[in-house]
């Protein structure tokens, strides 16, 4: 196995000589960034952070990289405006910090700041991964700041507050205002009430008794005119436009508990219901609250995707010069200079350079595609290779990242088909028992006396409070995402899993489904009279300066080629100790020598072909690694007798060979997003139920069409909002356990509803007749409504997955 780098874990390339001393030993590194990162932090006298960090480090080449120059548009006052808090000399902001991995990271960045001269705070909330920083303006700029931040290896970017996602934080910290007030009156008006019981306490004086009244209503009255606005307001809502809904019916029974029980205190007759008014409005802010914070989540969620934008852009004056400048400056008609390595700012036409863009970030491609004159681009995507000018065609929401966020708001918004019934249901069990105890209580009126009807109609209502009724599903729901979200499945529409109970086929894609999405060398084939080890060295020197994956693939190395010139598409041209050498297609290496190029070995698989003037030197194949437990999936998908197909773009060649390793039954290829959307409706019409897993913008139609679809956590931004459900986790594994899970919570569910709706038809009669009380009616009504709850929280058993580590092959083993 090759040793891991000191800082980041990658493996060290062999006969890389880049170190650090780290904490008294000689530590390895596996690239330069790491290495000056490594330096700085011991320079800053800050090595202990090594001891302390309980994980690896990120690998500074892979975080977001900023120019000095994008800085600096930092210190002007314009910009610092928005971003930037003043109170004289002293100025405040907030910054989101990439690469934290654990909490030694937040104390390296506080400390190594502090020490900075002008700063005065530097405080780091690692929930959030935001960095409050205050310094004195007159001896530090903000550019400076940022530059040290990344000198230590984290990326930095002002944060600012997305409009929806500070309303919706304002009105989530309002709802936990409202429970807490409720949950704490709760308790105190619980033990006050519970006293007045004669099963509890028989030697309670009359005026003890009086007082006791008295507490309770003093401390029930906060949480009926503050915790319960939203109920009133829903009903008064609701009733407006002619509907019926649980708030109203929730308004009434507490409306009218909490007037029962002033009666009964200031007549000093009777029951208080009290208890019963202060523990339902703490169980029902409790599910409301849950559910404003996934709302929350799906918000936070759409503000990451914005952050593929980078802060600005260069733009060429009319006198063809270049200027940095604000993305927000930025309009359509502009001319944009996008270097190597930069996000493109704004969707645009290329005018001018040849280059491949990284739209993994969209596609779920991991291979960048090749953009020449003419060609189109995206905001968010990546430029790899070499320097282009762009033409902007659209900025701001008439980007298509910006219809991608559009597409993210949707999520959370359905309901499954029994949380649908379990509604209509409501409504209309809420109908009957209002106009029942409308009958019930004129009835009494006119044969017994008035107050006795009150109390039976008091009864009748909070009996029948269809609360347990509406619990039943969202709180199994809840219970049931949540517990997946442990496991590394996200939900994020409603009828995901109530619809995995009844799929009968899987259809999976191959790229970043079944493999890693990456691509790794397997081996090479010198031509006779070369050295494995030597044609490695050349062609790893080639690839040294490229952000290719490809070039990913062949690891790093001390040395880099010279003259290195770029063909999108077609390979690399350099020098290596003056020889000229060419990596890449095989006709395009051939060209140097003016020699035939050889066939593609008849063999799985990405060729490449190393060559000089004198001919070529050696083959490298690379391969996407299969996931480590595609095959298991396999077997237990088809152990269930469910149909699997193997559906791809790739050449049918290699998706046969997929499906033989793996052992799926069918396999299409060469299939475009048209192709893969005709099929799988030709399917559905046929009469499948099918689930499909994909990660890549190709996916995006059958994912939108079939019956449950699911994103893996590395797919394309695109692919996740189409998605019913993200795998968060690499594991496949979660699939399963996740089918597992859905026929658990809808077996929990029906129990849920038919215990609710036995209870509400039996109970209706018992009040009605006069045979339950007020007060034993809400205890009825609140054991009902927990015991749903705690049926849902069955769910919440579940063994996680374990975690199964591949070894990385040796990379000596694997070219030997």
């Amino acid at each position: 196995m090759a040793e891991p780098c000191y800082h980041c874990g990658e493996p060290v390339p062999a006969g890389s000589h880049w170190q650090c001393r780290i904490l008294g030993e000689t530590r390895p590194m596996c690239c330069p960034g790491c290495q000056a990162v490594a330096e700085a932090i011991v320079a800053g006298g800050l090595d202990s952070y090594y001891r302390h960090r309980t994980e690896i480090s990120a690998n500074p080449q892979a975080l977001p990289q900023a120019v000095q120059e994008e800085l600096e548009l930092l210190d002007r006052p314009d910009v610092q405006a928005r971003y930037v808090q003043t109170d004289g000399s002293e100025q405040q902001i907030q910054l989101l910090i990439d690469g934290i991995s654990c909490a030694a990271c937040g104390w390296l960045i506080e400390k190594r700041l502090i020490q900075l001269p002008g700063v005065t705070d530097a405080t780091l909330n690692l929930g959030n991964h935001r960095l409050t920083l205050r310094w004195d303006a007159s001896q530090a700029r903000l550019s400076t700041l940022l530059a040290e931040i990344k000198r230590i290896g984290y990326a930095a970017q002002p944060w600012e507050q997305d409009k929806a996602s500070e309303q919706i934080a304002a009105e989530n910290r309002r709802y936990l205002r409202r429970l807490g007030l409720a949950g704490l009156m709760f308790m105190q008006v619980m033990m006050a009430t519970m006293a007045l019981y004669e099963e509890f306490n028989q030697d309670l004086t009359e005026d003890m008794a009086i007082i006791l009244r008295w507490v309770s209503l003093l401390m029930t009255t906060p949480v009926v005119f503050y915790s319960c606005v939203p109920f009133f307001q829903g009903a008064w809502r609701d009733l407006n436009n002619r509907r019926l809904s649980m708030d109203v019916s929730v308004s009434l029974a507490i409306g009218g508990a909490y007037l029962a029980g002033i009666w009964a205190t200031v007549t000093n007759t009777g029951e208080i219901y009290f208890d019963s008014v202060t523990m339902f409005a703490f169980f029902l802010l409790a599910g409301r609250y849950l559910e404003r914070r996934a709302r929350q989540r799906t918000v936070e969620s759409t503000a990451r995707l914005v952050s593929l934008l980078p802060p600005s852009a260069v733009r060429i004056d009319g006198a063809g010069q270049p200027e940095r400048i604000m993305l927000d400056e930025v309009r359509p008609g502009d001319l944009l200079d996008v270097r190597p390595g930069e996000s493109i700012p704004a969707d645009g036409v290329i005018v001018d350079g040849i280059s491949s863009i990284d739209e993994s970030a969209l596609s779920g491609e991991y291979m960048p595609l090749a953009k020449r004159q003419g060609d189109n681009v995206t905001a968010g995507t990546l430029n790899v290779e070499s320097p282009l000018r762009i033409r902007v065609d659209a900025v701001g929401d008439k980007t298509r990242l910006s219809a991608i966020v559009q597409l993210l708001e949707r999520a959370q918004s359905d309901k499954p088909r029994l949380g649908r019934l379990a509604d209509q249901v409501a409504q209309y069990f809420l109908l009957v028992v209002l106009s029942a105890a409308v009958i019930v209580g004129g009835l009494w009126w006119w044969t017994v006396n008035g107050e006795t009807a009150f109390w039976i109609v008091l009864a009748m209502l909070v009996a029948t409070c269809p609360c347990a009724l509406s619990l039943a599903t969202p709180t199994a729901l809840t219970t049931a995402t949540g517990s997946l979200q442990k496991l590394g499945l996200l939900i994020t529409r409603g009828h995901v899993l109530e619809g995995l109970t009844r799929i009968d086929t899987v259809v999976l894609d191959k790229t970043g489904t079944l493999t890693e999405g990456r691509m790794t060398l397997e081996r090479v084939e010198p031509f006779p009279g070369e050295m494995t080890e030597q044609v490695l060295e050349l062609a790893q020197r080639l690839e040294a300066r490229s952000e290719h994956p490809i070039a990913r693939a062949f690891g790093r190395t001390t040395g880099q080629a010279d003259s290195i010139v770029s063909h999108p598409g077609r390979g690399l041209e350099g020098r290596c100790d003056g020889r000229l050498l060419r990596i890449g297609k095989p006709d395009y290496v051939a060209e140097i020598s003016n020699k035939t190029a050889p066939a593609l070995p008849d063999q799985p698989g990405q060729w490449l072909l190393l060559g000089d003037t004198n001919g070529p030197l050696g083959w490298f194949v690379l391969n996407d690694r299969v996931r480590h437990d595609a095959a298991q999936l396999i077997r237990s998908l088809l152990d269930r007798r469910m149909r699997v197909i193997l559906l791809s773009g790739d050449y049918p060649h290699v998706v046969d060979a997929m499906a033989e390793r793996l052992g799926i039954p069918e396999a299409i290829g060469n299939a475009s997003p048209a192709d893969k959307l005709a099929f799988v409706q030709q399917l559905q019409a046929n009469g499948a139920r099918l689930l499909m897993l994909g990660d890549g913008v190709n996916d995006v139609p059958v994912l939108a069409s079939a019956d449950i679809s699911i994103a893996m956590g590395e797919a394309s931004d695109l692919a996740k909002t189409s998605a019913d459900a993200v795998l968060l986790s690499s594991q496949l594994g979660v699939l399963l356990r996740s089918m597992d899970m859905a026929s658990r919570t809808r077996r929990i569910m029906l129990q849920n509803l038919f215990w609710a709706s036995a209870y509400n038809a039996s109970i209706l009669p018992l009040a009605a007749l006069g045979m339950v009380t007020p007060a034993w009616a809400a205890i009825g009504m609140s054991a009902s409504s927990l015991l749903v709850v705690l049926n849902a929280l069955r769910l919440t058993r579940i063994k996680s997955l374990p975690t199964v580590r591949t070894p990385e092959p040796d990379m000596q083993e694997s070219v030997a």
